[in-house]
């Protein structure tokens, strides 16, 4: 087990033993040891749709009953619905899901009753649990769970229902991409009820990893097929746990996740954007905003943004480059006020950018183009050791001429940015950035360039050199 950069991840086989109680119970006990709650308060469990993750949501549960908490499910529901039911409730809660990660493997986000956990929290969980593991044993089945997941999704509907204008999305025909996203039947709800004609597509009751970071090749020829033959103005969808959105034009082109949080900060007239080392370069020229550049990972971001709103910024909020959005103060939005939320939702950029396309009344590549960002593309590649990560990453830091010789066929290296993984300038103004995964066997690649084209053609050129090096090391 491993906490990484949005929680504690693992093989689905090992999370389906003993594993998923054990990290239960000592996220139980830090709660209890540390003063945040007391015997006989309530604790939520949400999950995504894999097949390992209801028996992994009952092992959490009885080792959480067993601790004498009142646990509550949430049922399969947007790991910011629970988030949002837990602040609204005062309560911890966890989410069992993997989010983008393939099936075989699994995980648990937990959040405290005032938010999501932060690398200390993480720390001492994993101190926690060392400490039980030599005699923990599997407790007996929860007796009672209460059963609230209606009342969860409906604290979460009503905020999403207050971020548009009554029939803001009139006119538009809305694409539903399915797959096996828990937030798929609320996406179409609620931009239905905003006045979109929506058009369900490719509902699997098989879990289909989806990557809104680096989507698939495969991905993006569907969105194109079903944008072409249904004459969509858009594409919607999430990631498995619905934290991350997936936002496609009339073409069936994705726009990229920075850009939806960019269009975010501009809807909310943001004071403040706080974004990860990863997102586009192009973002502190984009607003009057101030913008604090972090590590990858949900808990970077939120710490930003709490120093942020410690130094009396009045709207701030926070994305990553998948586009997960988060924000930490309150924002008026129409006749209502949108509380904070400092964890990631794939639902705000979603409306926010079919929003902005609805009252420009242009397509949505039009209105995507207008940002004049750089190019970005990612990528990844999977199945690749954890160590041989380690091993090329203190190649290239170890000195100028490794990282020079690495990227001879690339271009020159005039500039390095460490804060997480190494992103590099090259001669030319072309950028390329370099990271292991902090919660997967990948190696994630990103680049900017002047035009699409030669964006591609640099991520190509990285992977390659990824793989060159991993075949000879």
């Amino acid at each position: 087990m491993k906490f990484g950069t949005s929680g504690l991840r693992g093989l689905s086989v090992d999370l389906k033993g003993r594993a998923s109680a054990l990290y239960a119970s000592a996220f139980g006990h830090y709660l209890l040891d540390s003063g945040r709650v007391k015997k006989g308060d309530i604790i939520l469990l949400g999950r995504d749709f894999r097949d390992s993750s209801p028996e992994i949501a009952k092992n959490c549960a009885d080792a959480l009953a067993a601790l004498e908490f009142k646990v509550v499910d949430c049922g399969t529901v947007p790991t910011p619905a629970l988030a949002l039911y837990g602040l609204h409730l005062q309560a911890a809660s966890l989410m069992i899901t993997g989010s983008h990660i393939p099936a075989d493997r699994n995980g648990i986000k937990f959040y405290r009753p005032d938010g999501e956990i932060d690398k200390t929290d993480e720390a001492a969980i994993s101190a926690a649990a060392a400490k039980l593991d030599p005699s923990f044993e599997l407790p007996s089945s929860a007796t009672e769970i209460a059963d609230r997941s209606a009342e969860c999704l409906g604290v979460f509907s009503d905020r999403n229902a207050g971020i548009l204008t009554s029939a803001a999305l009139s006119g538009l025909r809305i694409g539903v991409y399915q797959h096996s996203t828990v937030a798929r039947d609320l996406l179409c709800e609620i931009v239905a009820d905003y006045g979109a004609e929506v058009v369900p597509l490719g509902r699997s009751t098989e879990f289909i990893p989806v990557d809104t970071e680096a989507v698939s090749s495969e991905t993006i020829q569907l969105l194109k097929s079903w944008a072409a033959s249904d004459k969509l103005d858009a594409i919607i969808s999430a990631d498995g746990d619905g934290d991350r959105p997936l936002v496609a034009d009339e073409k069936g082109v994705p726009l990229r996740g920075d850009l939806l949080g960019l269009i975010v900060a501009k809807f909310v007239d943001a004071t403040s954007v706080v974004t990860p080392v990863t997102s586009n370069s192009g973002i502190e020229k984009a607003g009057s905003f101030s913008v604090i550049r972090t590590k990858v990972g949900s808990p970077f971001v939120i710490a930003g943004i709490e120093d942020a709103v410690a130094s009396g910024s009045p709207r701030v909020i926070g994305f990553e480059a998948n586009g997960g959005t988060l924000t930490g103060t309150d924002i008026a939005l129409n006749d209502s006020v949108l509380r904070p939320l400092p964890t990631r939702d794939c639902f705000l950029p979603i409306l926010a950018v079919l929003g902005l396309a609805a009252k420009a009344g242009k397509p949505l590549s039009e209105v995507a183009a207008s940002f004049t960002l750089p190019v970005a593309a990612a990528d990844r590649l999977e199945n690749f050791a954890v160590e041989t990560s380690a091993r090329l990453m203190s190649y290239l830091r170890a000195s100028d001429e490794n990282l020079a010789e690495f990227l001879k066929p690339i271009g020159q290296p005039v500039a390095t940015t460490d804060i997480d993984g190494l992103r590099v300038t090259l001669a030319d103004g072309r950028v390329i950035h370099f990271r292991p995964s902090g919660n997967a066997p990948e190696m994630r690649c990103y680049v900017e360039a002047q035009d699409e084209d030669a964006a591609n053609s640099l991520l190509r050129s990285g992977l390659d050199r990824i793989r060159s090096w991993a075949g000879n090391h």
